[in-house]
């Protein structure tokens, strides 16, 4: 016997509390039949992990570029050990900045949710309070963080901070570097040819993008861990969230008022 739409029984969904309520409404987004809003599409979801990917392998061989493995023996006709990490972190960078320029352009034409890590959302009445509560949260001073559809203030201040602003930089120095070694006259040194001079010359471009590289590792860490914690004690599924596209809402005030009889 079938449990079919037709003959199965209608539970209604729980309603959002007024705590909950205003923010799913402001962010535009649609809510589901369970407890939960659909967030982010395949796009956002695709470029969040492709970009994970591209950081990690360019960690990697940018630390090795600027601290090389000691010599090994043999010819140098029978390695390529240089080459090759040259060949990944040059290729993780080209499509890291790809990438990027496809994220900022979702920023420019999709919804408010889109453009939060790029312009921190001040212009919410909410926001300041908000970002109180969150450190509380974060200090162990208070139960569960505010439900948020996105990102919380804190979380968009951190990703512009250390994440918007240093990939940008990363980017903009990265293609600068790598025209310094195309030559004179070539498409990117006519391009960002400026960058290195700006910045007092190409040993400083390449301290100052070694050390952007801290920062965006700094973050990181620093997200790998509240996102684990929000969603393992906070009542919201902020790990799911990046892989489905839906936020779901489990939390003891999320979706009943705790003053209502």
């Amino acid at each position: 016997m079938s449990d079919s739409p037709a003959t199965a029984a209608v539970v209604p969904p729980p309603s959002p509390s007024s705590a909950l309520a205003p923010r799913i409404e402001e962010s535009g987004v649609p809510e589901i039949e369970t407890r939960g809003v659909h967030v982010y599409g395949w796009g956002v979801r695709a470029w969040h992990w492709i970009t994970t990917l591209c950081i990690l392998v360019l960690v990697i061989t940018g630390y090795l570029i600027g601290s090389p493995l000691p010599s090994i023996s043999g010819q140098a006709s029978e390695h390529f050990l240089f080459g090759t990490v040259r060949f990944l972190h040059f290729g993780a960078g080209m499509i890291l900045a790809v990438g990027f320029a496809y994220r900022t352009g979702l920023a420019v034409v999709g919804g408010p949710l889109h453009r939060e890590i790029f312009m921190p959302r001040v212009d919410k009445r909410s926001f300041r309070h908000d970002f109180w509560a969150e450190m509380k949260w974060y200090m162990f001073a208070k139960d569960e963080p505010n439900p948020e559809v996105g990102h919380n203030p804190i979380a968009q201040t951190s990703m512009f901070l250390l994440f918007t602003l240093p990939t940008a930089f990363l980017v903009v120095t990265g293609l600068a570097l790598y025209g310094e070694g195309e030559g004179a006259g070539s498409v990117l040194d006519r391009w960002f040819g400026w960058v290195g001079p700006l910045l007092g010359g190409s040993q400083s471009m390449h301290t100052l993008h070694h050390l952007a590289m801290y920062a965006v590792v700094t973050f990181a860490i620093v997200h790998v861990y509240a996102v684990l914690r929000t969603d393992l004690m906070g009542g919201q599924s902020t790990m799911s969230v990046i892989v489905s596209g839906y936020r779901y809402f489990r939390g003891k005030g999320h979706f009943h008022d705790e003053n209502a009889p």
